[in-house]
């Protein structure tokens, strides 16, 4: 079998310092090479292994013909946002984990070629089932909104999105940065949701502008996929310091705020020049990496545990450390010190112990370790939350111990007529664990209507 084909990037000393995109994308050539590599298996774990089914081995044999209009056709049979998918997915844990060919040497590189169809096909949109006479708001713009959006409009609903941001997309948009997933993607794919018929309100804060009891007079269902937009903090001495930013601030203000156009956009942001980033998933990874193309002279990435329990993808790990990102493994922050601006934060090395709760094993503190990182900014990475004063908002909202919304296997809350998935189910995950609950959803929602409206059935 032959090598997997790589993936053409910036050099590292190139990107470091710029905001476009990384990964550059496979040629014509290599989209053809790479498709080769399938076997087409009859059973194909691959379509098992992708939260939304996408019928993986019919679009690459399409690739393999020379065919990227077809292969983009099939793709959106079940994937609305490929585009974005072929960017961010962690592939690598989902269906080309599945892959034969991982048994023995490396997958074939289904994410790659994903985006190859997104970027290098054309699509003229299916044609949506006769009107169904129903109308559903779809409270949030991220990919379990746009996915439960879509699906439902191609169903033949009459579909609302509201979205309390200035801009559509939700994370898509102000989390995740250009060089891994660029704003001209995000747009094609919210057009390509609109151009199904979708309306998208703006600057539609529900819970403030609208109350969900409002839209439940308005709308036959609701579909609740506000993401899990409230950071988690330390909460050690020091934390209230000038310098220090949630993750989600410090992304949203390069974002959606545009500091990466600088100075076209003039947002206030810290530009540091000694930056430690709290936090080991792919969110700490963005924040790192940002750092350092808005100027920062040291950046360092500081984890409790080692790099064998990170759980950002190795792709971002690989991509931070080749652009000269600091890993300060094993090492936990316990305060914070600086007059106004914090200067400095205070760590303790840390070791592992058993396992915990979530499989990996425990970080102890190791006594009499503790030293001083000079730093004049800081980045908390470690999480997020569904936002608590949008959830209170909504009387009879049952939520979990987590404060994440409670809902059943279907995406069902405890509100007749209210669905709920992605990020406000689960906490913080994947885009495209999202976008499988939006569809789960959306296929709920309708079957629902069809069955003459049993909320217990």
């Amino acid at each position: 079998m032959s090598p997997r084909v790589k993936m053409p990037k910036q050099p590292p000393e190139v990107r470091r310092r710029n905001f476009s995109e990384v990964a550059l994308g496979y040629t014509t050539e290599d989209a053809l090479r790479e498709a080769e590599r399938c076997l087409g298996c009859k059973k194909p774990g691959c379509v098992e292994g992708c939260p939304v089914g996408v019928e993986i081995p019919q679009f690459i044999d399409a690739l393999r013909r020379g065919d990227a209009d077809g292969a983009l056709r099939i793709i959106k049979r079940k994937n609305s946002l490929p585009g974005i998918c072929g960017r961010v997915c962690p592939q690598e844990e989902q269906c080309e984990s599945s892959c034969v060919l991982s048994r023995n040497g490396e997958p074939v590189a289904i994410g790659r070629l994903e985006r190859y169809a997104a970027d290098f096909g054309h699509y003229s949109r299916e044609v949506r089932e006769g009107t169904k006479g129903k109308s559903i708001a779809v409270v949030g713009s991220g990919p379990a909104g746009l996915t439960c959006a879509a699906d439902l409009a191609l169903m033949g609903y009459e579909v609302t999105i509201f979205e309390a941001l200035h801009e559509a997309g939700g994370v898509l948009t102000y989390g995740i940065p250009e060089f891994r997933l660029p704003k001209s993607i995000v747009n094609k794919e919210v057009d390509y949701v609109r151009s199904l018929g979708v309306r998208i309100e703006l600057d539609s804060v529900v819970g403030r502008t609208v109350k969900v009891q409002d839209l439940l007079r308005r709308y036959d269902a609701i579909f609740l996929g506000i993401g899990a937009g409230a950071p988690r903090f330390l909460n050690i001495p020091g934390e209230n310091l000038g310098g220090i930013y949630s993750a989600n601030e410090y992304l949203t203000r390069i974002n959606l705020m545009k500091a990466y156009r600088f100075p076209e956009f003039d947002t206030p942001i810290n530009r540091g020049r000694k930056v430690a980033v709290v936090g080991g998933g792919n969110v700490a990874m963005d924040a790192a990496r940002s750092a350092l193309r808005l100027g920062a002279d040291e950046v360092h990435i500081v984890y409790r545990r080692s790099e064998a329990e990170m759980p950002a993808r190795l792709e971002e790990i690989e991509n931070a450390k080749e652009e000269g990102v600091i890993f300060d493994f094993l090492t936990n922050p316990i305060g914070f010190k600086g007059e106004g601006m914090v200067r400095a934060m205070e760590c303790i090395r840390m070791e592992l112990g058993e396992p915990d709760a979530s499989g990996r094993r425990r970080p102890v503190e190791r006594k009499g370790s503790e030293f001083s990182m000079e730093i004049d900014t800081a980045i908390i990475a470690i999480g997020t939350i569904p936002n608590p004063l949008v959830l209170r908002s909504i009387p009879g909202l049952r939520r979990t111990r987590w404060g994440t919304v409670d809902v059943d296997e279907r995406g069902r809350t405890s509100i007749e007529r209210v669905w709920a998935g992605g990020d406000i189910a689960t906490g913080s995950a994947t885009v495209i664990s999202a976008m499988g609950a939006g569809k789960r959803a959306a296929s709920d929602i309708d079957s629902w209507f069809r069955d003459g409206g049993d909320w217990r059935a």
